[in-house]
C-alpha cells in the first residue's frame, strides 16, 4: 500500500430543510390556522478515528464530502426528515487543519476518537410557529440555515514513544527489525525506507513501546532536500530520539552536528528531547576505530555513544532496555 501521509479534502454539511407556509383546509373548519412544518436539519460532517488504517491514500482519490440536505417541512406540521450525516474515517494521529487559515480543527491521537468538523444547518421554522393574537394567517416561513463548509488539510503524524534519526542507510530499518517485529524493507544501498515504518518493542508481558524508522535526512533536509524532509514531522510526537551514526563515516562528530542542525532548521523544540545517540555498523570496524569511538563524546553534554552492531546484535539488548528506562522517566 502507498504511504499518503497529506491530502485536501473539501467538506460540506447539510442545509437545513425550507419551512412550509400552509394553512389547515379540513371539512366543518372554515377558517383554519396555519399548519406549515418545520425543515429538518441538515446532515453532519464526522471525522473519526481508525487504528486500522495507516494512510490517507484514499483522499487523493475522493475529495469531495457533502452530507445530506434537511427534508423541507409539509402541511399539518409536518416537520422534513433530517438530512444523513457521513463519517470520514483516518488514520490515528491525523491533524485536520482549516487550509484557509491554517488553524487546527481537530487533533486524533485515540482510536475512535470523532469529531463533527462541518456541523449541519438548523431547519427552517414553518409558518405555525409565527401565528400571533394579532396576526393569526401568518404567510411566511423560515427557509434553511446552510450547513458549514471547510477546505481541509489533513496531516498524518505517527504516533510512536521513540522515533531512529540518522543518515540514509546507517542501519535504522535493520534496528528496527532486530529489536521489534517490524520487517522494513533493507538493501545496501541510500533511501532504501521510502515511507515510515512502525515497530512495537516488547519488554516485557505489558511492557512494550513504538518505534518509527523515517527515511534517513541529508545536509539540506529541512529545506527539502531528499526525503527525509517530508517525515520529519512524524518525530515530532515522539517522546525520545535516538540517533544512529555511521562507525565507518570520516567524521562522525560533522554527521552528528548535521543531523541536529536539520532537526534545529526543522522544529527547534526537537533539539530539546531527550536522546540517545549510537554508533552503529562496530561490526564493520577494526579494534583501532573501536578505540577512538569508544572514546569520543556529542554535544555540550559530552554524552558518551553506545557502539551497537544489528548485524551482530552487539548491545541491542542494552539498548532496548536504555530506551525503556528513559521513558519510564518520561512519564
Amino acid at each position: 500500500m502507498k504511504f499518503i501521509d497529506i491530502a485536501e479534502i473539501y467538506v460540506k454539511a447539510g442545509n437545513g430543510g425550507v419551512g412550509h407556509s400552509s394553512f389547515r383546509r379540513e371539512k366543518y373548519v372554515p377558517k383554519g390556522g396555519p399548519d406549515g412544518g418545520d425543515g429538518g436539519k441538515g446532515g453532519d460532517v464526522i471525522i473519526q478515528a481508525n487504528r486500522n488504517l495507516n494512510t490517507l491514500l484514499d483522499y487523493k482519490f475522493k475529495r469531495k464530502f457533502i452530507a445530506e440536505n434537511g427534508g423541507n417541512g409539509g402541511k399539518k406540521k409536518q416537520t422534513g426528515k433530517n438530512g444523513s450525516s457521513i463519517k470520514i474515517k483516518v488514520p490515528v494521529g491525523t491533524i485536520v487543519y482549516n487550509e484557509e487559515n491554517g488553524e487546527i480543527l481537530a487533533d486524533l491521537t485515540e482510536d475512535k476518537q470523532k469529531v463533527i468538523i462541518a456541523k449541519g444547518g438548523l431547519g427552517g421554522l414553518g409558518n405555525a410557529n409565527f401565528a400571533t393574537p394579532t396576526n393569526r394567517s401568518p404567510r411566511y416561513a423560515q427557509p434553511g440555515i446552510p450547513g458549514e463548509e471547510f477546505f481541509l488539510r489533513l496531516e498524518l503524524k505517527l504516533l510512536a514513544d521513540v522515533g531512529l534519526v540518522g543518515f540514509p542507510n546507517v542501519g535504522k530499518s535493520t534496528l528496527i527489525s532486530v529489536i521489534s517485529a517490524a520487517k522494513p524493507k533493507i538493501a545496501d544501498y541510500p533511501f532504501t525506507t521510502l515511507v515510515p515504518n512502525l515497530g512495537i518493542v516488547k519488554i516485557d508481558e505489558f511492557k512494550s513501546y513504538s518505534v518509527a524508522d523515517v527515511p534517513g535526512l541529508i545536509e539540506g533536509a529541512s529545506f527539502g532536500k531528499g526525503l527525509g524532509y517530508q517525515f520529519l514531522r512524524h518525530i515530532e510526537r515522539t517522546k525520545i530520539l535516538v540517533f544512529l551514526l555511521d562507525a565507518t563515516s570520516n567524521n562522525i562528530q560533522k554527521d552528528y552536528d548535521i543531523l541536529m542542525n536539520e532537526l534545529q532548521t526543522f522544529n527547534s523544540e526537537l533539539t530539546y528531547k531527550k536522546n540517545i545517540i549510537c554508533i552503529s555498523k562496530i561490526d564493520a570496524v577494526d579494534e583501532e576505530q573501536i578505540k577512538f569511538l569508544e572514546q569520543i563524546t556529542f554535544g555540550d553534554m559530552k554524552v558518551k555513544p553506545l557502539l551497537i552492531s544489528a548485524v551482530t546484535n552487539l548491545n541491542t539488548e542494552s539498548l532496548k532496555f536504555k530506551i525503556w528506562e528513559l521513558l519510564q522517566k518520561q512519564e
